[in-house]
């Protein structure tokens, strides 16, 4: 059973990210905060959940939750700033987006760049752990898929739609075939070494 908060007395968000070690696509970010009575025995890691109980408690999630918000940053500002900061960032762009000003973040993982006048907690693997993390990673990686699905439709041959950007055989071997696209990041290693020699 997830737990409902760390502080029953601060408006409390859970933040988590999606799409960190893909080779192509924005890294997307969710914020979440919940009511402190929130219940859903089904809520869980989104990396534990089939695709279908994702998408079957997105809906549920944004309509019982006080306030949530996604953001993303794209493939050409990962390359800028690196992939670490971009989820930082992606965090921020959701964390200003929501309707309700938390007080304390509940942020999964080891590491976070603090947000302006806002106090933070990391937790490693807090997406299993914490309800509003949970809540976080199941926004974030849901909106994250239905993007990479719309990018698949603009570049059918990297199998977008199956493997959502994340560095898979089918996906390497399309890249060393068609080249990259505008949605790949560059300073990734896009060919793994035996590749590169073809």
């Amino acid at each position: 059973m997830l737990l409902p908060y760390i502080d029953k007395n601060r408006v409390e968000a859970g933040c988590d990210e999606a799409g960190r070690g893909c080779l192509a696509g924005a890294v997307f970010a969710a914020a979440v905060i919940l009511p402190i009575d929130f219940v859903c025995e089904e809520l869980n890691d989104s990396k534990k959940l089939t695709e279908k109980q994702r998408y079957a408690l997105r809906p549920l999630i944004e309509k019982e939750a006080l306030a949530w918000a996604v953001g993303s940053v794209s493939p050409a500002e990962i390359d800028k700033i690196n992939i670490l900061n971009a989820s930082f960032l992606a965090m921020h762009r959701a964390i200003e987006q929501l309707k309700i000003f938390p007080s304390h973040l509940l942020i999964d993982g080891n590491r976070f760049k603090p947000y302006p006048g806002i106090d933070h907690t990391c937790v490693i693997k807090g997406d299993g752990k914490y309800l509003s993390i949970a809540a976080a990673s199941v926004l974030a990686k849901t909106y994250r898929d239905d993007y990479m699905i719309k990018l698949h439709n603009e570049y059918p041959a990297y199998k977008w739609d199956k493997n959502k950007g994340y560095p898979t055989k089918a996906h390497r071997a399309a890249i060393n075939r068609y080249g990259t696209t505008p949605y790949h990041r560059m300073t990734f290693q896009l060919l793994e070494r035996q590749l590169e020699l073809f």
